[in-house]
């Protein structure tokens, strides 16, 4: 009985279906020249130095640092197009040392015969120190011309050696009118895109696909070509109803921890510390439509309520916590409401960092001054000896002083001397703060003054 055929136990039946049409449309209609690309117009406009360079083939060793879908491998590509060099390309999601010193290997021996080869690192911040390592003498040889890529600052995650054998060039997101003009290029392909399918579809519909692309080209392809295979069945067009179907799970890009993560929490804390309560709201949106953890951001506005609004709205620190609870309490989406309301609150309120900057002096004078014995008029006596030792001795109980405060009472250690660390703005309550504090520590030093005049003439 003759064997079933299937396609497992056919392979030859693969080797007719056309390869090209399987591969994703971003894939097919990857730019081939440096005037294809979008975006990038800093780095690659002409005449500039990196353009120039790769135009003459004389190409150096690169980290390229930007967003997914802006462009890096298929800069990659292209340098090693232009430079007439063998282009191999490792993942370090998916490679470790062997199959990284085998590509070496690999490039060294076609170095040998006179062929230069493009190594493009994808995701390189991933590998270790060790498996950066192993690039360093290949690089310095010129054995490859190293090109990674990195969606995160490099400068935290590779290490020294590498970077200083690489120039780094900045990728940016690419703009939604660029992204535009590659989503019609890809509509009017005939070889590489979507030209042989007869599509309709209105610059309306294109300009929001280039939109939820959220700068990045091949998210963007990605949803033209769905769109285009929901649209086969519907007459040929791309229609409002189609986008729905298309874009109904849109995504905008954040990395809870990458560079995305702290740059937004940073534009958040500034924004607040601005009094901009407009911004700050926006970045807590941003920062919460990306999925970062309601606590965390709870947490850190109450930071800036203790740190950046201080004692020139005591409210703040109280809204902050009661914010917390409450969004502890009701969870997304309704208690987030609250965070929303304790953002604008501490953005526009009065704002003080003198209890912290008062904060960070005292702590800098315990560990300049050390320990610092308690003077002996402020020290407990709970026991008969410590009486006799002279604990307590000298001490007077503000209450029963004149104006409830005992002026000429020193509180510091004595060979520290009174220190003044805070010193209230003239924002808010700081100002009745100030006002008060300005009389009572001038009082207290013309009290002092006069009482070590006395022990003197005595």
């Amino acid at each position: 009985m003759a064997k079933a055929k299937t396609p497992f136990n056919e392979p030859d039946d693969l080797l007719s279906v056309d390869r090209d049409a399987l591969r994703p449309l971003a894939e097919r209609i990857r730019p081939r020249t440096l005037d294809e690309m979008v975006g990038q117009r800093r780095l690659l406009a002409p005449g500039t130095a990196l353009r120039r360079a790769v135009e003459s083939g004389h190409v150096h060793s690169m980290i390229l640092w930007g967003p997914p879908g802006c462009g890096k491998t298929t800069l990659a590509l292209l340098l090693a197009k232009y430079a007439d060099a063998e282009f191999k390309a490792i993942s370090a999601v998916l490679s470790g040392l062997p199959e990284v010193r085998q590509v070496l290997a690999e490039a060294a021996q076609r170095f040998a015969t006179g062929r230069r080869t493009v190594l493009f690192v994808d995701e390189v911040h991933r590998f270790n120190k060790a498996q950066q390592d192993a690039f360093l003498p290949h690089i310095e040889r010129g054995t490859i011309i190293f090109v990674g890529a990195t969606t995160e600052n490099p400068s935290f995650e590779l290490n020294s050696a590498l970077l200083s054998r690489c120039r780094v060039h900045v990728m940016e997101a690419v703009s939604a009118d660029d992204i535009l003009q590659a989503l019609r290029h890809a509509l009017q392909d005939q070889e590489r895109g979507l030209g042989g399918l007869g599509l309709r579809v209105s610059d309306e519909a294109l300009r929001e696909i280039s939109g939820a692309a959220d700068g990045d080209v091949r998210r963007a392809l990605t949803l033209l070509e769905i769109a285009a295979e929901l649209a086969t069945g519907e007459g040929g067009e791309i229609t409002q109803q189609t986008l729905v179907q298309v874009l109904a799970d849109r995504t905008r890009r954040f990395d809870k921890g990458g560079e995305q993560f702290y740059d937004q929490i940073s534009a958040l804390h500034k924004s607040v510390r601005s009094s901009n309560p407009d911004a700050a709201l926006y970045w807590l949106t941003r920062m919460l439509d990306g999925g970062c953890d309601p606590i965390y951001l709870a947490r850190r506005m109450t930071r800036m309520a203790v740190e950046d609004v201080g004692l020139a709205d005591p409210r703040a620190l109280q809204m902050a916590i009661e914010a917390w609870e409450t969004y502890d309490r009701l969870g997304s989406p309704e208690g987030e409401l609250a965070l929303a309301q304790l953002v604008i609150y501490l953005a526009s309120t009065a704002k003080s960092n003198a209890g912290y900057m008062a904060f960070n002096v005292a702590k800098r004078d315990v560990r300049e001054y050390g320990t610092q014995e308690v003077p002996m008029h402020l020290r407990n006596a709970p026991t008969k000896l410590m009486k006799e030792l002279g604990y307590g001795t000298g001490y007077q109980y503000d209450h029963d002083a004149e104006g409830g405060i005992a002026l000429d009472q020193p509180a510091f250690p004595e060979t520290m001397g009174e220190r003044v660390y805070y010193e209230p703005v003239e924002r808010g309550m700081e100002i009745k703060l100030k006002e008060k504090l300005d009389r009572l520590r001038q009082a207290r030093r013309d009290a002092l003054q006069r009482s070590r005049k006395g022990i003197k003439d005595a």
